[in-house]
């Protein structure tokens, strides 16, 4: 395993300074809409990012094997320990003893699992009982820094 993980807790800040303002209708990623001049009220983002509080963890991407999924390094991936994964879904496994970040496949037929790089590069890692593995949690969203 190439890439790690390193795991922030999440802060919670509720004063009204760390609401950025808010347009509750949608962006458009074409002409302007008039009604751009006109947005008002505030969002918390730990609120609308944050479904389970106790069991919510963020972590900043080290590395680039999963950059074809969109999650690059440097990104901020929020995990919930406490959703069950489903195949196809991002999670963070700790795996023979280090954490990584890639998506779960299960082969129901084949009766396996396998955890998927999305760089072309790194080859799956099938599962076994050789391993050590422990879903640590899902990924619900991630945080890209534009600029």
């Amino acid at each position: 395993m190439d890439d790690s993980t390193r795991l922030i807790s999440p802060e919670y800040e509720t004063s009204a300074e760390c609401e950025p303002s808010y347009n509750p209708s949608a962006i458009h990623a074409g002409f302007p809409s008039p009604a751009q001049n006109y947005m008002n009220g505030t969002i918390d983002l730990n609120r609308v990012l944050v479904r389970h509080r106790e069991t919510t963890f963020f972590a900043r991407v080290d590395g680039d094997t999963m950059k074809d999924a969109g999650i690059g390094n440097g990104d901020i991936v929020i995990i919930d320990k406490s959703l069950d994964a489903n195949d196809g879904d991002f999670v963070v496994a700790f795996i023979d003893g280090e954490f990584v970040l890639r998506r779960i496949k299960i082969d129901k037929t084949k009766k396996c699992v396998w955890l998927m790089s999305a760089d072309g590069k790194a080859k799956p890692t099938k599962i076994t009982t050789d391993n050590d593995l422990t879903i640590w949690g899902v990924i619900t969203y991630t945080i890209k820094k534009m600029r």
